[in-house]
């Protein structure tokens, strides 16, 4: 069987959440110190700032979307209703969404949010090919 564009950019905006994942863990440890991160983390943390703050946000609004985004690409892909509207939405997807790492991690306004709306298109793109 044949990988689609479909599935070959879910595994990479997998592989991208993982990355911002350990982005902002690690982040999160140098502001807040290993002890905080191994501890029970039983009372409210010291909020986070700068860069950390960031990332930790742009990895909250990937899994925001990615549940929209996988759940569009198998049904696409198990019903065979993937096209190459449906190739070229996953793609916008992927590369808005990894764009929209280091625009937010350096805080740049507006065409963060232009890359953000991008890959929502992308997404809308897959969701179409099911109607």
């Amino acid at each position: 069987m044949v990988m689609t564009t479909e599935i070959r950019m879910l595994a990479w905006v997998i592989a991208l959440g993982i990355v911002q994942l350990l982005l902002a863990a690690t982040l999160s440890t140098q502001q807040r110190g290993l002890t905080w991160n191994v501890s029970a983390r039983d009372r409210v943390p010291t909020p986070l700032t700068g860069v950390a703050a960031r990332m930790d946000r742009a990895f909250g609004n990937l899994m925001e979307t990615f549940p929209f985004f996988a759940a569009a690409v198998l049904a696409v892909v198990l019903t065979g209703r993937n096209d190459g509207t449906s190739a070229l939405g996953a793609q916008l997807f992927f590369w808005g969404r990894l764009i929209y790492v280091p625009l937010y991690a350096f805080g740049i306004p507006y065409l963060r949010t232009a890359v953000w709306t991008v890959s929502l298109i992308g997404l809308l793109m897959v969701l179409l090919a099911l109607f």
